[in-house]
C-alpha cells in the first residue's frame, strides 16, 4: 500500500485529492511541519531531509518528493482516473508546464513568504509585487476553460490548494473573477471538498496542540 506524508491544508493537499479522485486505498501519515514530527513524535528529517511534504512511499518502497514528481505519478499509476493526458502528447507537455508554473511562480514566489511569519515585511511587498501579473495570466486562461487542461487534472488538485490560501495570505481574488470562479466550482467538486473538509478538521486540531505546548 502506498503512504502519504502530509501536513494539513498544505501542498500535500494536492496529492489527497489527486488519491480520491482515483479511489485509491492509501495510508496517510500526518506530519508537524512545524516540529518535523509525525504524529507519534517520531522524526520526519529521515523520510524527508527538507522537512516538507509532500513525500509518497509508493508500493514498491520508493520515497518520492515534490508535486511536479508525485502528481504525474499519482495519474499515471491510476490512468482510469484520467488525471493526466498520455505521455509523448502536448497535452502532456501542458500539464508540466502549469505544475511548473503554479510550483514556481504561485506556490514559492507568492504564497510561500505571504505564509511565513517569520518572513520581512520588504519580502511580502516584493512577493505581492508579483501577483498581478501571474494571477492575470490565470485570468485570461480561465476565462475561456474550465480546467487548466480539456478536463480536471492533476494540475488543477494543486492550482486549488495553491489558491485556497488566498484569504489566509490576504490575496484578494476579486480583481480576477474567473479566478474566483474557478475555484469557488472545484471547492464543490467531491474530491476536493472532501479532502478540504477533512484536512480543516485536522488543521484545527494541531492549531490547539501547539497552543497547548
Amino acid at each position: 500500500m502506498m503512504s502519504l506524508y502530509f501536513a494539513p491544508l498544505a501542498c500535500s493537499l494536492a496529492t489527497r485529492i489527486a488519491l480520491y479522485e482515483a479511489g485509491a486505498h492509501v495510508e496517510y501519515i500526518q506530519v508537524d511541519t512545524k516540529l518535523k514530527q509525525l504524529r507519534d513524535g517520531s522524526d520526519f528529517y529521515p523520510v524527508n531531509p527538507l522537512g516538507q511534504v509532500p513525500v509518497l512511499r509508493t508500493e514498491e518502497g520508493w520515497l518520492l518528493t515534490e508535486n511536479t514528481a508525485i502528481l504525474p505519478y499519482v495519474a499515471d499509476r491510476f490512468p482510469a482516473a484520467q488525471l493526466a493526458p498520455p505521455a509523448g502528447t502536448l497535452q502532456r507537455a501542458r500539464l508540466q508546464e502549469w505544475l511548473g508554473f503554479i510550483g514556481t511562480e504561485l506556490h514559492k514566489a507568492v504564497f510561500v513568504p505571504l505564509l511565513d511569519s517569520h518572513a520581512p515585511e520588504e519580502v511580502k511587498q516584493y512577493a505581492r509585487a508579483k501577483t498581478a501579473l501571474r494571477l492575470g495570466i490565470l485570468q485570461k486562461h480561465l476565462a475561456a476553460n474550465d480546467y487548466l487542461l480539456d478536463r480536471f487534472s492533476v494540475a488543477d488538485a494543486y492550482l486549488a490548494v495553491v489558491l485556497n490560501w488566498a484569504p489566509a495570505t490576504g490575496v484578494d481574488l476579486a480583481p480576477w473573477p474567473a479566478v474566483g470562479a474557478y475555484l469557488k466550482r472545484l471547492r464543490g467538486r467531491a474530491s476536493v471538498a472532501e479532502a478540504l473538509a477533512e484536512e480543516l478538521a485536522l488543521y484545527r486540531e494541531e492549531v490547539a496542540r501547539h497552543a497547548r505546548r
